[in-house]
């Protein structure tokens, strides 16, 4: 399912409504050259670089017809999230949304100034920012498509590690949570991956959890 670099995103541009394909190119281009600085690597690539392509992905999958802003968003969902670390934050509940805040504000922060470079005007701008910091869910429906996306990514690809390290009723907790935010339609899609033993033994204690 997974692909690599902008080519994806060229051989669509044809096909979508898109203002400027140039110019979307060079969003998806610039965003992928910050995420590439990443200095953690997964699977030999940049971490983030590689969660960009995943979540592009699940959103393709999700929204075939997506708009550009939502394309743009889902590129851009986690950019340069390494620039602050957890571990800047205390270790507590309260420590954790402080920190998830602050990285939602960056990711849109930085998102804007790319787009602005290359040439997107604001209402665009706003737009994938709101996305971005995840404004109006869950009454935004491309908003809902990329909270979906989200959750894909983390069931498909970050599960099994989460799982190996963290006890069984905190994973449930958060199968639950993501669970109750995601869509028929994404969870539809999530019962379809492959999960080891474990893994699908935790889901379905979420599933039936009162």
């Amino acid at each position: 399912m997974e692909t690599r670099g902008t080519a994806g995103w060229e051989a669509c541009a044809t096909i979508f409504d898109l203002s400027d394909p140039q110019k979307f190119e060079a969003a998806i281009r610039r965003f992928d050259e910050e995420n590439g600085r990443d200095p953690h690597s997964e699977n030999g690539q940049p971490r983030e670089l590689l969660y960009a392509e995943r979540l592009t992905n699940w959103v393709r999958r999700l929204a075939p017809n997506a708009s550009e802003a939502l394309r743009l968003a889902a590129r851009c969902q986690h950019l340069c999230r390494w620039h602050i670390p957890r571990a800047d934050y205390p270790m507590t509940r309260a420590g954790y949304l402080k920190w998830r805040a602050d990285l939602k504000k960056l990711h849109a922060q930085r998102a804007g100034e790319i787009l602005r470079e290359v040439g997107y005007d604001e209402e665009t701008i706003r737009r994938v920012q709101d996305l971005n910091l995840k404004k109006n869910f869950p009454a935004d429906a491309e908003c809902r498509v990329l909270e979906d996306a989200l959750c894909l990514v983390f069931l498909e690809f970050q599960l099994t590690d989460l799982a190996a390290k963290t006890d069984d009723e905190k994973i449930v907790n958060a199968l639950k949570k993501s669970w109750e935010k995601m869509t028929e339609a994404a969870r539809a899609e999530a019962l379809k991956l492959n999960y080891g033993e474990r893994e699908k033994g935790l889901i379905q204690k979420a599933l039936t959890a009162n």
